[in-house]
């Protein structure tokens, strides 16, 4: 049983930080609904929300690396694929918050998860990753999941500009994360790799509110508590643990972990809205959970028990 034991601490050890760092990637970029929504209700538009959400994050992040002595020098081979994963970050920003004024944000939410299926698709389609029984299974259940969290039993159909608008900040973020796995950028610091994606992300932003000369002011006071929040929790804390995740587990199992997002916002939904729990609501949710547990434990799970059994097999 100790050969067992320390086989599994071996294996399991970088996964468990992957799984982790995914998770919470995934819960915290679930929030953007929740800071988001009240500057829509106080009549900012969305290149304002954004423009905020991005330099206020990269503010954070420069002084976080600046704390620490991070070096901020770059390599010329990492400049233009560092801009080209900024710009697409902050245009799956831009589609999903454009989203929100066509559609419930929860809605929202739940369809931007159609993320991982991309992922899966361009990483078998372009680097010949083999799609196991698992990840397909897994990609079934979640989505089977995430469309019983969609409660279209009262005859409403949903916008096409808001669906197309989704499918674009889903693509653009399956870009991005199969990007940030399969270049140069692996090897750059996360810190590092999420001041430049903010830094070269702010520019769409920079150049669509006409150098801030269009840039609303944050209505109240007390809205500047959103507004950090959103720099803080679904920008620095998900940017940062994404990166990690990707760098212990890749690109596919990361984006299947994305499930918890549209759990967040369900959860938030009910606790803080008052949206209803229904029965259907919960078997979907089930489903996910049942999905992420499956693509966190069956295959190191079952790469323990093969070893256990070699390991047994000599000894």
């Amino acid at each position: 049983m100790p050969v067992f034991a320390k086989h599994y601490k071996t294996m399991m050890n970088p996964r468990v930080k992957g799984v982790i760092c995914g998770a919470i990637a995934a819960a915290s970029y679930g929030l953007n609904p929740l800071f988001a929504l009240p500057l829509y209700g106080a009549g900012m538009n969305t290149d304002s929300v954004l423009f905020y959400r991005y330099f206020l994050a990269l503010l954070m992040m420069g002084a976080l690396m600046w704390i620490k002595g991070e070096s901020f020098a770059l390599r010329k081979a990492d400049v233009l694929p560092l801009a080209v994963m900024g710009l697409l970050f902050s245009s799956s920003s831009l589609f999903l918050f454009e989203s929100y004024n066509y559609m419930d944000a929860g809605i929202a939410s739940t369809l931007l998860f159609v993320y991982p299926v991309l992922v899966a698709v361009i990483m078998a389609v372009f680097f010949h990753e083999k799609v196991s029984v698992v990840t397909a299974l897994s990609i079934v259940l979640a989505l089977t999941g995430i469309s019983m969290l969609y409660q279209g039993g009262d005859g409403k159909t949903l916008n096409w500009v808001g669906v197309c608008f989704v499918f674009l900040s889903s693509l653009t973020y399956a870009i991005y994360i199969v990007g940030v796995n399969r270049s140069s950028l692996k090897e750059l610091s996360t810190m590092k790799l999420t001041f430049y994606s903010l830094l070269f992300g702010i520019s769409i932003y920079l150049v669509r509110l006409r150098f801030c000369l269009d840039l609303q002011p944050v209505p109240q006071p007390l809205l500047y508590v959103n507004v950090i929040s959103l720099a803080l929790f679904p920008t620095i804390v998900s940017l940062i643990a994404m990166a990690q995740a990707i760098h212990y587990i890749g690109s596919t199992p990361t984006a299947i972990l994305g499930a918890l997002e549209p759990v967040t916002a369900l959860f938030f939904g009910v606790v803080v809205f008052g949206e209803r729990l229904t029965p259907r609501i919960v078997l979907g949710v089930l489903l996910i959970l049942t999905a992420v547990t499956l693509i966190v434990a069956a295959r190191p799970l079952l790469q323990t028990a093969r070893k256990y059994v070699h390991v047994r097999r000599f000894s």
